[in-house]
C-alpha cells in the first residue's frame, strides 16, 4: 500500500485527517493480517486528531509488537467512546483469528494498567485466557470486572461459560440463572443455558429453553442452528435436519445460491439425469459420515459431481455411481447443489433417511497389500490409536471443542501395559509429536509417513483388528468401511452419538466409551483397557 501520509493528508482546523481511500486499504490490510505497511502508513497521523486513524494505528502497532503504543492508543478510543464494544475485544477477536491469543493477552493486560477501572478490558481478557484454556484465570479475570460492575450480564455470561469449561456445571448454571433474573429473557442467557443442558443429556430442558430464546431472537441462525442440534441429539431428526439448515446463514458456510440449492426429496420430484454438485462444508469426518446418502441419489437417476478436499480424493473417486470428483478448481455446471451436510435433509422422510447401510465405502485392494507391510505380525491384537483431533486454533469454536474431545497420548498410558497387543498410531497433525515422549514402557507403531489421504488410512486400518480413537474423523472411516471402533468420547458428547447410548445408529461396530464426567480420561481408558483385554483373549481362545 502507499505509505506516503504525506499525500493523503487533509487538515480541518488543527485535526489532520488521513485520506478515506488510505483508511480503507489499511482496514482490509489489517484484517488480513499485514500489519507492517499500514503501521508505516499511519505513523504521522497519531496523535494529530483523526481518531479513525489512531484506532487503525493501534490495531497496526499490536500486529507488529509495539503493545505498550498499541494499548495506549486502543485505551483512548474505548475512554472516547464509553457506550461501545471496546478495542481491546476487537484485538482480541482479531488476533484469535491469526492465532496470537499471547499477544492478545499481553496488550489486553498492558491496556488494564493504563485504564483500571474500564471492564471491558476485564471482559476481552477474561474472554482470550478462556479460549486459550487458562480457565483458573479468566475465572480471575472475570471476577474482578464483576467486583467493579456487580451488574454485568455480559460479563457474567463470560463468567459461565468459563466455569462450564472448567468443568463448573452448576456454579455456570446458578450464574445463568442470575443472568436471567436480571434480565428476563436475555437470549444469550437462555441459549447458554440450553447448550449445558443439552451437553448433560436433558434434551427436553434444552429444547423448551432454545424454542423460548427463538421467541426473543426468531432469526438469530446462531440460536437457531443450537436449536437443531438439540433436536438431532434428542433423535428428532425430522425436525432437526430442516432447521440445521439455518447454518448456511452463517459466515463460513456454501456461498452458492439458495434458489438452487437442493430441495427435499418428495414422491413427485423426479432427479433422474439432474446434475447434482454435492460441495464439502466442514470437517473431514462429516463428509465421510454423509457419503452413505451418495449411493441413494445414484440409484434414483441423479448425475453426482462431488467437489472435495485433496485428502477425500482418491477415496471418492473409487465411487463407481459418482460421475465426477473435483478436487480444488472453479464452480462447474450443475442444476442443484447440496453441501454433504443437507444430505440427511434431503432424504427426511424416505426410506433411506439413514442412508446405505455400512459399509459403504472400501479400501484400495492393491493399497492394502502394500500397507500390510508396515502393520506387526506376531500374532497379537493390532489396535489403531488416535488421541487428538484438529486443534484449528484459528476458528475459536472448534478450538474450544477440540480442547475438549482430545486426549493425550500421556493418557493412554495403561493401554501400553496391556499384553497381546500391538498399538499403532494413526495420529496426524500437532498431537503426533508426543510420539517423541511416549509413555515409559509404551512400544507404538508409527506408519504415518506412509498415510498421505485418506485412502491410504483407509487401506493400512484394514489391517486392524480395533480402532481407538476420540471422536474425529478416522472413527467415521472405520464405520464406513464396517471396520470395529472404541469411541473415547467426551463427556458433552457430539449430537451424532445421540444420548445414553453405548452404540451407533450410523456405525453398528461402534461402541462409545464416554467420559463420565468433563475431562476425565482416565475412566475411559480404564473401560477401554478393559474391551482390549477381552478381545486379546478371544482373539487367543480363537488362534
Amino acid at each position: 500500500m502507499n505509505t506516503s501520509p504525506a499525500l493523503s493528508q487533509v487538515k480541518t482546523g488543527q485535526v489532520v485527517r488521513a485520506d478515506d481511500n488510505l483508511l480503507r486499504r489499511a482496514y482490509v490490510e489489517i484484517h488480513e493480517g499485514r500489519f507492517d505497511a499500514p503501521c508505516q502508513a499511519l505513523e504521522s497521523f497519531s496523535g494529530l486528531g483523526d481518531s479513525r486513524a489512531d484506532l487503525l494505528y493501534g490495531f497496526a502497532c499490536a500486529g507488529t509488537g509495539r503493545f505498550e503504543k498499541a494499548a495506549e492508543l486502543l485505551v483512548a478510543s474505548g475512554i472516547a467512546n464509553p457506550g461501545n464494544k471496546h478495542p481491546g475485544q476487537d484485538l482480541a477477536d482479531m488476533f484469535a483469528r491469526f492465532d496470537r491469543r499471547a499477544d492478545a493477552e499481553r496488550a489486553l493486560r498492558i491496556m488494564i494498567r493504563i485504564s483500571p477501572h474500564d471492564t471491558r478490558i476485564y471482559d476481552a481478557l477474561g474472554d482470550v485466557l478462556s479460549q486459550m484454556g487458562q480457565f483458573d484465570k479468566a475465572i480471575g479475570v472475570l471476577e474482578k470486572s464483576l467486583q467493579i460492575r456487580p451488574v454485568a450480564p455480559y460479563a457474567m455470561n463470560l463468567m459461565a461459560i468459563a466455569l462450564v469449561e472448567r468443568g463448573d456445571i452448576e456454579a455456570a448454571i446458578e450464574i445463568f440463572n442470575k443472568v436471567l433474573t436480571l434480565t428476563p429473557g436475555n437470549p444469550s442467557a437462555i441459549s447458554n443455558l440450553a447448550c449445558i443442558y443439552s451437553a448433560q443429556s436433558q434434551s427436553d430442558e434444552a429444547i423448551d429453553l432454545y424454542r423460548t430464546a427463538i421467541q426473543e431472537r426468531p432469526d438469530d441462525a446462531q440460536i437457531r442452528l443450537n436449536y437443531s442440534v438439540a433436536l438431532l441429539k434428542a433423535g428428532r431428526f425430522a425436525q432437526g435436519w430442516p432447521e440445521h439448515e439455518w447454518r448456511l446463514k452463517l459466515p463460513g458456510h456454501s456461498e452458492l445460491p439458495r434458489a438452487t440449492l437442493m430441495p427435499s426429496l418428495t414422491e413427485g420430484l423426479d432427479i433422474s439425469g439432474k446434475r447434482i454438485l454435492i460441495t464439502q462444508e466442514e470437517g473431514l469426518g462429516d463428509t465421510l459420515m454423509y457419503l452413505r446418502y451418495l449411493a441413494p441419489l445414484a440409484r434414483r437417476g441423479a448425475l453426482l459431481h462431488l467437489w472435495v478436499p485433496e485428502e477425500l480424493g482418491d477415496l471418492c473417486r473409487r465411487l463407481d455411481y459418482v460421475s465426477v470428483v473435483q478436487v480444488g478448481g472453479q464452480t462447474p455446471a450443475f442444476d442443484w447443489h447440496c453441501p454433504f451436510i443437507s444430505l440427511p435433509r434431503v432424504f427426511v422422510g424416505t426410506p433411506d433417511a439413514i442412508g446405505d447401510p455400512v459399509p459403504y465405502l472400501h479400501a484400495d485392494p492393491q493399497k492394502i497389500k502394500t500397507a500390510g507391510r508396515f502393520l506387526p505380525k506376531n500374532g497379537k491384537l493390532n489396535v489403531g490409536l488416535v488421541w487428538g483431533g484438529s486443534p484449528r486454533p484459528t476458528q475459536t469454536p472448534a478450538h474450544m471443542v477440540d480442547r475438549r474431545r482430545s486426549a493425550s497420548l500421556a493418557a493412554m498410558a495403561p493401554l501400553g501395559r496391556i499384553p497381546g497387543l500391538n498399538l499403532i498410531s494413526l495420529q496426524k497433525g500437532p498431537y503426533a509429536g508426543q510420539i517423541l515422549n511416549p509413555p515409559e514402557g509404551m512400544r507404538l507403531y508409527d506408519p504415518t509417513d506412509q498415510l498421505h489421504s485418506m485412502d491410504d488410512t483407509a487401506a493400512l486400518m484394514m489391517g486392524l483388528d480395533v480402532l481407538v480413537s476420540v471422536d474425529t474423523s478416522v472413527v467415521h472411516l472405520a464405520g464406513a468401511l464396517g471396520l470395529p471402533v472404541l469411541l473415547m468420547d467426551r463427556f458433552d458428547n457430539c449430537w451424532r452419538w445421540l444420548t445414553g447410548r453405548e452404540d451407533s445408529i450410523w456405525y453398528p461396530d461402534l461402541t462409545i466409551i464416554r467420559q463420565e464426567r468433563p475431562r476425565d480420561w482416565v475412566s475411559v481408558v480404564d473401560r477401554v483397557g478393559t474391551r482390549l483385554r477381552a478381545m486379546v483373549a478371544q482373539k487367543k481362545h480363537g488362534a
